[in-house]
This record gives C-alpha cells, structure tokens and sequence, in this order.
C-alpha cells in the first residue's frame, strides 16, 4: 500500500507541475489543447505582436504622392521616346526623307495624318505643293509690306491695304493682268513639263520619279550648296520660311479685312 501510495502522490505532483508550466504557456492547459503545444511565446507576446506591426507598417508608409508623381515622369519620358521612334521610322520610309523635319516638330511632323494612307506618288505631291506655296507666299508677304508704302505704279494713285490693290488695278486698268497672267501659264506649264509625267502616256496627277519636288534647276545667283549637308540645311530654311510667310499672309489678308486699314498704319 505505501508504494502505491507514493507512486500516486509522485503522479498528482508531476500533474501540478504541468498545470503550472501550461499557466505560463508553456505546455497544455485543458483537455484538447495538445494541438496547441510548445508554441514557445506567450500569450502576452502574441497579443503584442499586432500593435507592433501596425507600428512598422505606419513607420515604412511609402510616400504615394512622389511614387505617382515619378510614375508619370517615367510615362512622359517612354511617351516622348516612343514618339521619337515612330516619327524616325515614318521619316526613313518616307519618300520625301527628312527634309523639313526640324526641332522642335521632329523629323516627321504629320499631326493630321495626311500621309497614314497616301502613296509615295502622293507625299512628293504634296511636298511640291507646299515648296510652290511656301514660295508665293514669301513673295506676297513682302510684297504686301513693300507696296503698301512703295507703289510707283499707276501715278502713285494705287494706295490704301494691300488686300484691295487688285480691284484698284482692276479699275485702273483693266487690261493689266492679262500679261500677267499669261506669264504665270508658262512658269506653270514649264514646271509641269519638267516635273510631271506627261497625262496622255502616264498618270495625270504622277511625278516623274527622277524629279525632286521643288527643284526646278532654278539658281541663277548660284546659292544652292555644292555638299549634301550644307544643302540640306538650305532646303530645311527654305520649308521653314514657305511655312512661317503662309501663316503671315494669311493673317495679314484677315488683318487687313477685318480692320479695312494698312498693315504698319
């Protein structure tokens, strides 16, 4: 009986032990629980932890404004390379080059897409176009700025804004345009001669392929660069000037319709 005694009593002071050590969080607690053994942290510690991570995650809060803010830097900059790429690309396949691609429109500046869907045949027309308009329109613009202070024609009686100078002729003399016009039919037909293939053989609206738009040979100052580079550089002026004097005269001509007075007045 006294062993049994003992063995019994050692038995119910292992338990309390046990009981005690699982109080702390150390071992097993109640029937069950045996899942949850040898954690190694206290309930006390586990409780904690979420306070201390809202902590760290507060503290390593990015900040979004400049994170945005470099988002879109980086989104202007492959905009902006991309641009260039695609302007390149359409500038080596196009036939007219990059003749009057210049900063700051790049090497291809087509924002109306004008040539998407046009053929290379139509590209040359079109860049002899502007070259012929650019031309007149670097003459008229000076010429509106000369005559209008300048006119010794007519006995000096043709005066007033340049935009009505031809109803004035007109009534003056009636017949004066008639040259005139007639010496714009030959520089015309010439040009089609030199740079347009022949309607009954070819196609009407066709360049010849060996012509460049805009060059009629016609140097008599003797100008035109004799190296490619210098001559780019004169054809890119050339384009550039047609541009700038076709939105002058079109804003002199509504100046002057809308006021009814000379341009320097």
């Amino acid at each position: 009986h006294g062993s049994i005694f003992f063995v019994v009593s050692a038995a119910l002071t292992s338990a309390a032990a046990t009981g005690q050590q699982s109080s702390l969080g150390y071992g097993v607690t109640r029937p069950g629980s045996h899942l949850r053994k040898n954690f190694g942290q206290r309930p006390s510690t586990l409780s904690q932890r979420p306070l201390r991570s809202l902590a760290i995650s507060r503290a390593e809060k990015p900040d979004v404004k400049k994170f945005q803010e470099d988002l879109e830097q980086k989104f202007v900059e492959k905009r902006v390379e991309m641009l260039e790429e695609t302007q390149k690309d359409k500038a080596d396949a196009a036939p007219i080059g990059t003749q009057g691609g210049t900063a700051p429109l790049g090497e291809f500046w087509d924002p109306a897409s004008f040539t998407r869907d046009a053929d290379p045949n139509q590209v040359r027309r079109y860049r002899e176009a502007e070259l012929t308009h650019g031309r007149v329109a670097m003459l008229g613009a000076l010429g509106f700025l000369v005559q209008e202070k300048f006119s010794p024609l007519f006995g000096g009686n043709i005066d007033g804004p340049a935009v009505y100078h031809f109803q004035e002729i007109s009534k003056i003399a009636p017949s004066f345009w008639y040259p005139v016009f007639l010496a714009i039919a030959i520089a015309e037909v010439g040009r089609a001669k030199l740079g347009w293939e022949d309607p009954v053989s070819g196609s009407l609206w066709g360049l010849k392929p060996s012509y460049e738009p805009g060059n009629l040979g016609f140097d008599p100052l003797g100008l035109y660069p004799k190296d490619a580079s210098s001559a780019v550089q004169m054809k890119n002026k050339e384009l550039n000037n047609g541009r700038l004097a076709m939105i002058a005269l079109a804003g002199f001509i509504a100046q002057e319709l809308v006021t009814g007075e000379e341009l320097l007045n």
